[in-house]
């Protein structure tokens, strides 16, 4: 899997008492690199948004492999496929760049909404799949 990657350094503050990155973190490195994935593709988020056109997460799957501890480098990759007619997954997964040991792998699925609610599939997220 590598349509896009990027790569990040954990922080102290990320760790919790054991000394590893607490389990909530991993969503926000998992976000950060959708978000620069969909920068990669020259759209950028906060448009999308004014835009009217509102991503959201239906359902995130995340498989905790291992742990990060502070100081790990580690790379980020991000997969785009479409799974319906409305619905498109994130097939992502980290890697510790060390060892290249994969720490998570997860798919998060999500959909845009327009301003009533409603599910559709804009333009600007059928680009992503070309």
């Amino acid at each position: 899997m590598n349509d896009f990657s990027v790569s990040m350094a954990v922080r102290d503050y990320e760790c919790d008492m054991q000394g590893i990155v607490n389990n909530a973190v991993y969503q926000n490195y998992l976000e950060h690199a959708r978000h620069e994935f969909l920068k990669s593709k020259g759209l950028d988020f906060a448009e999308l948004t004014a835009a009217g056109i509102n991503v959201v997460v239906l359902k995130a799957e995340l498989d905790y492999l291992s742990s990060l501890a502070s100081g790990d480098v580690f790379t980020i990759n991000v997969r785009l496929v479409k799974e319906s007619r409305l619905k498109v997954v994130f097939q992502q997964e980290i890697l510790r760049q060390s060892d290249q040991k994969q720490i998570m792998k997860a798919r998060i699925t999500a959909t845009a909404v327009n301003e009533r609610g409603r599910p559709y599939f804009p333009d600007e997220l059928q680009r992503l799949l070309e």
